[in-house]
């Protein structure tokens, strides 16, 4: 039997006090609604149904992902209806899911005990434990212990209100009951809404079961309503991160000071320093070591490397044993060989450095080739860009590069070549030549210093 999910993702999410959609606001890096596509993803759903209304174009040029089917609440009627809009497409031999797109962190291994738990004749509703159920939709059970209908808090009686076992309006059942009790639904309550929770109360009046399922941690069905409740679910989330870090043999200085804003993967022996973040897809390497105050982005870090403190790497790949930092940046296209060192105050973009050579401080390097066992002196700069065209810069292996040299592309310096300090190079070096381009040293005699008048 196919499984089709449908995300309710239409609130205006008012409580955010912001002019976008709540469901795009990041958690770890990414919109709460793409956590919830990825989980969904992970169930090998046929295909998933978001139901949009607030800011819905917004929501969609923030989501790209070819198994949505977009449905449209074009008036906000409560959750009921918002399902409504959703069921159309799918076939009636299907089991659905239904999920929140403002409850992020739920995990696919909850949802799939949920999902494999649905018959024909049962329902499968998600329900937690509280000690403040303050706001939720209470569980009612009747006289055997079996769910009888989920009062919602506004309609709640004084008694029932002191249930602790609340809805977290994540449920899953066949296709073909959805289609039977969605137009059953009545608005006759407190908000004068469509709550899709009287469909418990429905099916049981119809002969069907509702089997409940709870999730390991509460905060797995923990919705946001306001950017408080978004850092609370924020420092959860990075707090099981760092503890599956240190379990699997990651040394974190302080796990409260790291953030992965997405897919951090590493080798055996790694040391992580304060106020790291990693962001998209990160290798690490074994024995890698990061410095402090650290921004690493779609990075891959070869073993033995150093990365020292306050460096920002972005889409670059490094080998092993480098050296980078502190203080360098290296921008997109970066790739260091093996053995390189980039030192401080270094910035690289689109550039390859050789096995063993290094830049070591106070450098600009883009759209350049180093190549091996190369020594770039401080403040070399290789003139990339004329205002309109970018050009590249290719220099062979074991060139000296004096300090505070500039490399005009397009230019070429041939292997073992030597380039004296201060010179402005705009014309290609043979191999061994030595370059030294700058005006000549005038000495005069008998200079007044200016005097202050």
């Amino acid at each position: 039997m196919s499984l089709h999910v449908i995300i309710l993702a239409a609130g205006q999410g008012s409580r955010m006090k912001s002019d976008l959609p709540k469901v795009v606001h990041r958690l770890a890096g990414k919109p709460m609604l793409q956590h919830v596509i990825d989980t969904a993803s992970q169930l090998d759903a046929e295909k998933i149904h978001i139901v949009v209304g607030h800011g819905a174009e917004i929501v969609k040029q923030t989501i790209h992902d070819e198994n949505v089917n977009w449905c449209l609440q074009a008036e906000q009627l409560g959750t009921g209806h918002a399902v409504s809009q959703g069921i159309d497409s799918i076939p009636k031999d299907a089991q659905v899911l239904i999920l929140y797109g403002d409850v992020p962190l739920t995990s696919a291994s909850t949802l799939n005990d949920l999902v494999g738990s649905v018959e024909a004749q049962q329902l499968s509703l998600l329900t937690v434990e509280l000690e403040n159920p303050s706001g939720y939709g209470r569980i009612i059970r009747n006289s055997e212990g079996e769910i009888a209908a989920i009062v919602e808090e506004k309609d709640a009686s004084e008694e029932q209100r002191y249930v602790t076992e609340v809805n977290t309006g994540i449920l899953a059942m066949s296709a073909e009951a959805l289609h039977r009790y969605i137009p059953l639904l009545k608005n006759s309550n407190a908000q004068g809404e469509y709550y899709l929770t009287d469909i418990i109360e429905i099916a049981v009046k119809n002969g069907d079961r509702v089997e409940s399922h709870q999730p390991q941690f509460e905060q797995e069905v923990q919705g946001v309503n306001n950017r408080l409740q978004l850092c609370e679910l924020e420092c959860w989330h990075q707090s099981r991160i760092s503890e599956q870090l240190m379990l699997a043999g990651v040394t974190l200085y302080d796990p409260n000071r790291i953030d992965v804003r997405g897919h951090l993967q590493f080798g055996r022996d790694v040391i992580i320093d304060l106020n790291c973040i990693f962001e998209g897809d990160v290798l690490l390497g074994d024995n890698v070591q990061i410095g402090p105050n650290c921004i690493i982005k779609n990075a891959t870090i070869g073993a033995g490397t150093y990365i020292h403190a306050n460096s920002m790497i972005e889409d670059s790949v490094i080998g092993e044993q480098a050296n980078v930092g502190p203080y360098a940046r290296l921008r997109p296209g970066t790739q260091l060989e093996n053995s390189t060192k980039i030192g401080n105050f270094v910035e690289t973009k689109k550039t390859i450095v050789g096995e063993g050579s290094k830049i070591n401080h106070l450098s600009y390097v883009g759209d350049t080739v180093l190549g091996r066992n190369v020594n770039v002196g401080a403040g070399t700069i290789t003139c990339n860009y004329d205002g309109v065209n970018k050009f590249k810069t290719e220099i062979g292996d074991g060139v000296f590069v004096g300090s505070n040299s500039s490399l005009v592309a397009p230019v070429t310096v041939g292997k073992n070549a030597t380039i004296g300090a201060g010179s402005t190079i705009t014309k290609d070096i043979q191999e061994e030549q030595l370059a030294v381009a700058r005006g000549k040293q005038r000495n005069i005699d008998g200079w007044q210093r200016p005097i202050k008048n």
